[in-house]
């Protein structure tokens, strides 16, 4: 009895062990072309670790004369291979990048043109590195610009929106800050800061809402016709303050709310600043002539040049900052979203 008991056991255990050993894919052994593996199996399983290395005149796709291999999930990786010993593999450039091959690997004489991240620039201004019997040459090296800021400065009662931490922000980044509720920005209330030769603009200060120590009323309505704020409206009645919004390229200066005091006086009210900036391109010689140019605070907007290069169209970047427009050089559009085009001149006050 105990025998066939136990016997039955043995016939349900089994096959769920060899579904459970089954259920990670295992790996066939990789084809090789000019080179040999160590150890040498038809099949290896989940999270075999081979060795490989590559006979005369190749070597491994990756850095070194051998190289591993581990099977995950039915494949190798990175998946062997050997290639001519004169070829290159890919280069790692910290806070750069580069169009990848295809192949995964260069060939001999091959050249890659690295591109710098947002706030970093060439050293001595090599771009360019050259494959050469398997060594790479001036490799190019991304270091930070000295035209680039670091961290925004911290505000108390403030945070930044719309933008992720990181630890360089390339020249002419923008950044916006909000203050927390309860609390007011002396100018806006989401102001804006950018990076200026290596330095960040001012931000706000944020202050607690009600500072006067006077008590509103029950109603706004005793103290008579709301405060006239030019460029602005109220928007919000509560029936204890009032609420001011401005006209499109404005911005407000001042307090959220106005409030009636107890005396039948209104608190500050705000007032509305503008945050444009225009250009007549007609007194300019550089531009082509679309009469009088705006645009929003932050903003920028490219002008096309009257004059340009033989192949391509060259435009003048037109960036308005606190009222002052900034007119760069004229430049290829590439070139301008580089940060590689000169100021040429400076309008507003």
């Amino acid at each position: 009895m105990c025998g066939r008991y136990l016997g039955f056991v043995l016939l349900v255990w089994i096959p769920q062990v060899l579904n459970a050993q089954s259920a990670v894919p295992t790996c066939l052994a990789p084809s090789l072309t000019g080179g040999y593996l160590v150890p040498k199996h038809l099949v290896y399983d989940h999270e075999t670790t081979l060795t490989y290395a590559c006979e005369n005149e190749l070597k491994p796709a990756v850095e070194g004369w051998w190289a591993t291999s581990i099977c995950q999930n039915g494949k190798w990786s990175p998946t062997p291979k050997c290639i001519d010993e004169k070829a290159c593999v890919p280069l790692t450039i910290p806070n750069g990048n580069y169009d990848a091959s295809t192949d995964g690997w260069y060939e001999d004489r091959d050249k890659i043109r690295v591109r710098c991240d947002a706030g970093y620039e060439h050293k001595n201004h090599d771009a360019t590195a050259e494959c050469i019997n398997g060594t790479w040459s001036s490799v190019p090296i991304c270091e930070r610009s000295n035209e680039s800021c670091g961290d925004p400065p911290k505000i108390p009662h403030a945070v930044i929106i719309g933008k992720g931490y990181q630890e360089v922000f390339a020249l002419n980044s923008q950044l916006q800050y909000k203050c927390e509720d309860e609390y007011d920005a002396k100018e806006a209330d989401t102001k804006p800061i950018f990076c200026i030769s290596g330095n960040w603009t001012e931000g706000p200060t944020c202050s607690w809402g009600h500072t006067t120590g006077r008590k509103p009323v029950s109603g706004v309505d005793t103290c008579g016709t709301p405060p006239p704020v030019a460029n602005g409206e109220v928007v919000k009645n509560t029936g204890r303050y009032l609420q001011y919004r401005c006209a499109a390229f404005y911005e407000r200066v001042g307090p959220k709310m106005v409030e009636c005091y107890s005396d039948g006086t209104w608190s500050e009210a705000p007032t509305c600043k503008a945050t444009y900036c225009s250009v007549d391109t007609d007194e300019l010689s550089h531009v082509k002539s679309v009469g009088v140019r705006f645009i929003n605070d932050g903003e920028e907007e490219n002008l096309e040049c009257s004059r340009h290069g033989t192949f391509f169209y060259h435009f003048s970047e037109f960036r308005c900052t606190r009222g002052k427009v900034k007119l760069s050089e004229c430049c290829h559009k590439a070139d301008i979203g580089l940060g590689l085009c000169n100021n040429l001149l400076i309008i507003g006050m």
